[in-house]
């Protein structure tokens, strides 16, 4: 069992074809089954196991692992929904000599392994056999899934008939979307990989920890990255993000707009004015929180959209911009919407998983965007996306996306891909939140970025 973290996402068809390429699926089952096995061997302790077998190759998993569970000494039973229909499945059923209890009439045991169905379900589960599942998982003392819980579709995390709530799933060979976004994720528990050794994709993956680097001996604020952000008319928000871009890792912050007296002596405060952008010096520019949508804040972010730097837009921003302006810019620029924002500048998606939505609207606007929510995604126009695991919900209070965006524009401003400095910024934000616990208002998040950025180092 792995760690999800820096490993690809595959949508189901994905998977398919990477099966297919390996080109034998008896193997694939064989080494599916291993690693099912093995892991509830660790985990059983000696108690019985009930392994729950669909009529796909999910099922076939589920006979390999019950079978080298007996040849291990474990009590284990098998109950089946339906006989195996696939050849592969078939071949694993004839291999487990023990005798196949109904579904319906199979009695709880202390460990539950659900290989019903796996990664290709498109279609409810029998009322009977969701029941079922609900009243084996619900007596188990360990609830384990194969692949995704039954009941899930793998795309997009939608439960198409009632999940119950498992206590660890083993995603076979590779993670998929369902595994990072609710309502699926809640269903899931703790997500752990079985490698099969397949060939995978690598264009979108799980976000993992960024390696940062500490500034040398021949560094100096402007050579870490000058962040420039642009208040408007709530200057809390801009000194939010003026703070975080200050904790992670800016060399100089410059507050344009705001008077604020309340803010660390460090960061520099100036009026806002039309050459207020002219400093080559500035590594990125951010503008959006706490902007407004008055003429003013249009003029701000016209001025913004010209000017030759890197470029974080957030918040009132997102409501104001124009895409075909985003898409001219030569400078790298990162978005950072939640659902509301994202509709207001792309419209309302229709159809397919947020990452779907992310990487259209990276290709639209030729931006990097930060599809923020539960599970964030993190989207590059070439076709590349990161998903943020789900962060503490205690995120869900004012001000964090000020921190956000704030967070991203000091790793922008730094000698760093853009690609990287947003994927960095979304796990440095997720980190301080850990860091912090429960309750914690969106100041104190911004004060603990240091914390976060020396876990980086």
């Amino acid at each position: 069992m792995l760690p999800i973290t820096g490993h690809p996402i595959l949508t189901a068809a994905r998977m398919r074809a990477a099966e297919a390429a390996h080109g034998d699926p008896a193997a694939l089952m064989e080494r599916a089954g291993e690693g099912i096995a093995q892991a509830a061997r660790r985990l059983a302790v000696g108690a019985e196991v009930l392994v729950l077998c669909g009529p796909g190759n999910n099922g076939g998993d589920g006979y390999v692992s019950a079978r080298l569970l007996a040849e291990a000494g474990l009590p284990v039973r098998v109950a089946a929904a339906a006989p195996p229909t696939a050849d592969p499945a078939r071949a694993a059923h004839r291999r487990w000599t023990g005798p196949v209890e109904p579904l319906a009439d199979a009695a709880p045991a202390p460990i539950v392994i659900d290989a019903l169905f796996g990664t290709g379900l498109s279609r409810a589960l029998a009322q009977a056999d969701a029941a079922a599942l609900g009243r084996l998982v619900g007596a188990a003392r360990l609830s384990i899934a194969v692949d995704l819980p039954s009941g899930i579709r793998a795309d997009d995390g939608v439960a198409l008939s009632p999940v119950p709530a498992f206590d660890l799933t083993l995603a076979l060979g590779a993670v998929k979307p369902a595994h990072l976004f609710p309502p699926a994720a809640a269903s899931c528990g703790a997500v752990r990989l079985l490698d099969l050794g397949l060939s995978l994709p690598q264009d979108t993956a799980v976000l993992s920890r960024p390696a940062l680097a500490a500034p040398g001996a021949e560094d100096h604020k402007y050579s870490r990255g000058m962040v420039a952000i642009v208040a408007g008319r709530m200057p809390g928000a801009a000194a939010l993000a003026a703070t975080a871009a200050g904790g992670a890792g800016a060399g100089y912050v410059l507050l344009l707009g705001s008077s604020s007296d309340r803010l660390p002596h460090a960061i520099v405060r100036r009026r806002w004015s039309d050459d207020a952008l002219a400093d080559a010096r500035i590594g990125a520019v951010l503008i959006g929180p706490g902007l407004g949508r008055d003429d003013a804040a249009c003029d701000k972010l016209a001025a913004a959209i010209a000017a030759p730097h890197p470029l974080v837009i957030d918040g009132d921003a997102l409501h104001l911009a124009a895409i075909d302006a985003i898409a001219a810019r030569a400078a790298p620029t990162i978005l950072t919407p939640h659902d509301g924002e994202f509709a207001a500048l792309f419209g309302k998606p229709d159809g397919g998983s947020r990452i779907d939505h992310a990487l259209a609207a990276a290709r639209r606007s030729g931006a990097i965007v930060v599809l923020k929510g539960a599970a964030t995604v993190i989207a590059h126009p070439d076709g590349r996306a990161r998903v943020a695991p789900i962060a503490s919900p205690w995120l869900s209070t004012a001000g964090t996306g000020d921190v956000l965006a704030g967070t991203i524009a000091a790793r922008l401003a730094g000698p760093t891909d853009p690609f990287q400095a947003a994927a960095a910024g979304v796990w440095l934000h997720a980190e301080a939140a850990r860091i912090a616990g429960p309750a914690f208002l969106a100041d104190t998040l911004a004060t603990l970025l240091p914390q976060a950025v020396r876990s980086c180092l």
